[in-house]
């Protein structure tokens, strides 16, 4: 146990960032956090590098498109946007499904994904499916969500979906959300899972901590 929270010490001091955080999103239980989330888990679900998706919610979110009214109003501004990010090989289906999205979160959820939290009771099974009811966000996209989520909405702790886990298993760790938790402090979850996925989708990344860890 000492040595396996020694580890995820090492991993969340080299790898620690969300990527809400590195898409410039402050992660609250608000109305526009939230929103920009889903946008952000929509631009990761697609076969694309992460931090190309990145850096295209970045640029979204520069030009103002931080809220579903603001996302509904022009395709061709989206198309734009996510061009300028490096999003050029789904930039108008994306745009597309990010504006149905939006039209989806104002007319069921009132913009606010909040109400969607509500309803499922925070039952990670019932958000899950509520989410994926939104274009571009299959079971790969809600995970991303959730993962993230976790930060804000307490009662969906711990989360860690396949790829998290398949990170925790390079490093020898707990391969289960429950073991994963008892070595961080609950709000410090999401950090961990998103480290974890970039573990699993790096094996430099695993090396680095591990020897970092062993000394």
């Amino acid at each position: 146990m000492a040595d396996d929270r020694r580890t995820v010490r090492v991993l969340l001091e080299q790898q620690g960032r969300t990527y809400a955080q590195e898409a410039g999103i402050r992660l609250a239980d608000r109305p526009g956090p939230l929103y920009q989330l889903l946008v952000l888990a929509t631009l990761l679900s697609t076969r694309i590098r992460a931090g190309v998706a990145v850096a295209a919610a970045r640029e979204l979110f520069a030009c103002g498109y931080r809220t579903p009214q603001a996302m509904a109003a022009s395709w061709q501004a989206r198309v734009d946007a996510l061009g300028r990010g490096h999003y050029r090989r789904y930039d108008e289906r994306t745009a597309t499904m990010l504006g149905d999205g939006a039209r989806l979160c104002l007319d069921r959820w009132r913009g606010d994904l909040r109400r969607l939290h509500r309803e499922a009771g925070g039952s990670p099974a019932a958000l899950r499916r509520l989410l994926t009811e939104f274009p571009g966000i299959g079971p790969t996209g809600a995970d991303i969500f959730l993962r993230e989520a976790q930060s804000v909405w307490a009662d969906v702790r711990p989360y860690a979906d396949r790829r998290a886990l398949a990170g925790a298993g390079l490093l020898g760790l707990p391969a289960d959300p429950r073991g994963l938790g008892g070595l961080v402090d609950g709000a410090d979850f999401g950090r961990l899972a998103s480290a974890l996925v970039r573990v699993a989708l790096d094996e430099d990344c695993a090396r680095d901590v591990t020897r970092a860890a062993a000394r």
